[in-house]
């Protein structure tokens, strides 16, 4: 007999649904997308959890017990509320409760990086590259920078429900305000947003990432120096982190996670900065890829 997951993948922009059965390794069954559409409010959210779900059930025979949700932020374990959410109208509400009593089910719900970090240690590029890994990183870098520590197959989440939260801590206190009311931290020099920002800066011109990394490796002046500004903030972020948890395996995702220059030169950068006379550790790219936080929600 299978024995199905769920797996709901909540971000600013879009819902991402999953339905899994793992009785036999991994494999997803049906996979889907709707629009948050998170200026409409927090009620059309949960409303859009739940369109998701009706759609990807509604030819299932049998209840779900409980589902899984991976979310920008996390619960607070005092007060069960959202906080440290860049989805604003998600922030302070009991949205595990809330959606609890709309479907009518248990709800797990964890930080999405947390979910793609343990996603990637037990079914994605982890076994590939080190077996029975003992610490694995997991990094997203996107629209945000978010991450997760997986400590012998188990994420860690710490007493304040924080833990891997190296997106919001200061790398440079002269840097750019944060929406979580610090100046400099990591996510304001090295997600997709900030780069952005610093070569339309510099060049006069407003381009996506995509774009610029072809400019750099054009040779564009600008673009070049807006990739070496990235790698060497870059390099200074990840080296404090090798510095305090000495991971085995980082493994990088979101949209900058596919940037080759990362892995080319990444490390070098990384090494400058470490409190070690070498760097062994390995970078490699996501195997699940874009569905790396959705399995990871489902595996809750």
């Amino acid at each position: 007999m299978s024995h199905m997951l769920l797996g709901i993948d909540l971000g600013g922009t879009k819902i991402e649904g999953a339905l899994i059965d793992v009785s036999n390794g991994l494999q997803i069954l049906k996979r889907l997308r709707v629009p948050t559409e998170a200026d409409q409010g927090y009620e059309h959210i949960l409303g859009q959890i739940q369109k998701v779900i009706h759609l990807l059930t509604e030819d299932q025979s049998f209840p779900f017990k409980h589902i899984g949700i991976g979310t920008p932020g996390i619960i607070d374990k005092t007060t069960q509320l959202i906080k440290n959410c860049n989805t604003l109208g998600m922030m302070s509400r009991p949205m595990k409760k809330d959606l609890e009593r709309l479907l009518g089910c248990e709800v797990r719900m964890a930080n999405d990086a947390n979910c793609f970090a343990v996603a990637e240690s037990l079914h994605g590029a982890v076994p590939d590259f080190v077996q029975n890994a003992e610490v694995v990183f997991g990094v997203i870098m996107g629209t945000g920078v978010g991450s997760g520590i997986v400590v012998n197959g188990k994420v860690i989440h710490g007493k304040h429900g924080i833990g891997g939260e190296w997106g919001h801590n200061i790398l440079d206190p002269t840097g750019d305000l944060c929406y979580c009311g610090k100046k400099g931290c990591v996510e304001t020099f090295i997600s997709g947003p900030a780069s952005q920002k610093y070569f339309e800066k510099i060049s006069g011109k407003k381009l996506p990432m995509a774009e610029i990394y072809a400019l750099y490796q054009q040779k564009d002046p600008h673009a070049v120096e807006t990739i070496d500004r990235l790698l060497h903030y870059y390099g200074k972020a990840m080296a404090i982190i090798i510095n305090i948890i000495d991971p085995d395996i980082v493994v990088l995702g979101g949209g900058l996670g596919n940037l080759d220059v990362l892995y080319d030169r990444g490390p070098e950068e990384v090494k400058k900065y470490v409190f070690n006379y070498e760097l062994n550790t390995l970078f490699v790219k996501p195997k699940l890829g874009d569905s790396a936080g959705v399995v990871g929600a489902a595996l809750l």
